[in-house]
């Protein structure tokens, strides 16, 4: 745990080995070997999603569900054991139970299984609810945070950006409870500030909350994943150049990359290819994108290879390849209804109406017409309604505690043109 904690992922591995073994060979208590393997997995589980390895944890994943199901059927002995070091229970039971929710929600959430996440985060929260009626336990409150960070990054995926905005509004109310949770917790909240700016076409409050999050955070992954995301507002703004070349020359996915994550390295070729693409050098572009969908497929990251298969598409379409364009349109937007990505949905219902529009099939170029004026519709009502609350002020915080109160305001006042 010590290990995973100070980032020295090279000597977790050896040593969650050994660990397996012992805990396997160890005889005692029912509810203690469980409770001890419980412990082990979820150590496990957590170096294997660290390391953006989604397909990868499956196994772990699975034995650490069933463990905590053998684990509510157990009860406690009433035999005091004669070693009193066999009295050690790292988590009450109750705990431990949330514990497995919130790792579940983890995976769901990187794998894009966002509706699973969605459940499993609701049984959390409840179970949490109940728990913290008796219990005043501080881990509960950041069992509650973390579980809130994963599902406010599901909704602005699926497009519920206003039920997000009221979330970070919650973990900020959870942080000026307690200073202890405001200090882990205060770079990942101003990160989701972020996602929502981007999301509600803020550049220049996300420019700010990402650079804030930079600010505070000494956590690599987080760093890296900060930093992609920067680049892809820089890409955006379009005159950024500068900034943006010192960017991506600090997330190199070719060479020293900073991290150990599969995932943010894939999403780092990503990144690198929606430049060349926007730049217009397409055979750069399709180079950095193919070496994206090889590293999601080979991991099962479901967003990754919905974005890259429709850039792949839209890479093909303006070169004027329309039977390639739509070999990655059609599946791309078949991964982003499974997801649900509303904006890869946004995406590829254009250019599948603009591809059969060029190909002359009429009827398919009216129903996707229709499909990106139903996405189109519910992301503007969407917008409308975030950018309405008290609580789109605080996109607008960047130093300091989070604040108390929100100011209504009159009406949106960001630009609604580049979502539609």
């Amino acid at each position: 745990m010590l290990l995973l904690m100070e980032r020295k992922l090279q000597e977790v591995h050896p040593l969650l080995t050994l660990c397996g073994q012992i805990v396997e060979n160890w005889q005692g208590n029912p509810i203690q070997k469980e409770s001890l393997r419980v412990f082990f997995l979820v150590l496990q589980v957590t170096h294997y999603l660290d390391a953006g390895q989604v397909k990868s944890v499956k196994p772990c994943l699975k034995q650490l569900q069933q463990c905590i199901q053998t684990i509510s059927t157990l009860h406690d002995d009433e035999i005091l054991p004669s070693n009193p070091a066999d009295l050690f229970h790292w988590l009450p039971k109750e705990h431990m139970c949330v514990l497995v929710y919130l790792v579940t929600v983890m995976h769901s959430m990187q794998a894009g299984y966002l509706e699973k996440a969605q459940k499993y985060t609701d049984k959390a929260l409840m179970q949490l609810e109940k728990l913290k009626m008796l219990d005043c336990s501080p881990i509960l409150s950041s069992f509650q945070v973390i579980l809130l960070e994963h599902i406010i990054m599901c909704r602005l995926v699926t497009g519920h950006k206003a039920t997000a905005l009221q979330e970070i509004s919650q973990v900020c109310q959870l942080c000026q409870q307690s200073p202890r949770l405001f200090s882990n917790h205060a770079a990942q909240l101003h990160t989701l500030l972020g996602l929502y700016c981007i999301s509600v076409n803020c550049m220049d409050n996300a420019e700010a909350q990402f650079t804030t999050a930079l600010r505070l955070t000494t956590h690599q992954e987080l760093w890296a994943f900060i930093v992609t995301n920067l680049a892809s507002v820089y890409i955006r703004e379009g005159n950024r150049h500068q900034e943006l070349y010192s960017l991506l020359e600090r997330i190199n996915p070719d060479h020293n990359f900073p991290v150990s994550s599969h995932c943010l390295r894939a999403a780092a070729f990503y990144i690198r290819g929606l430049f060349s693409f926007f730049q217009g050098r397409y055979n750069e572009a399709k180079r950095f994108l193919r070496e994206t969908l090889k590293m999601s497929n080979a991991e099962d990251l479901n967003r990754l290879t919905a974005c890259s298969l429709v850039l792949l598409g839209h890479i093909f379409y303006v070169l004027g390849n329309h039977r390639e364009s739509n070999n990655m349109v059609v599946p791309a937007m078949q991964l982003a209804s499974k997801i649900p990505d509303m904006s890869v949905q946004l995406w590829s219902s254009a250019l599948l109406r603009d591809l059969n529009k060029a190909c002359g099939n009429a009827m398919d170029a009216h129903e996707a017409a229709q499909m990106h004026q139903n996405f189109s519709q519910q992301l503007l009502q969407d917008h409308i309604e975030a950018c309405s609350l008290p609580e789109h002020n605080l996109i607008t915080w960047t130093d300091g505690p989070p604040p108390v109160q929100f100011q209504a305001q009159n009406g949106p006042t960001t630009s609604l043109a580049s979502l539609l």
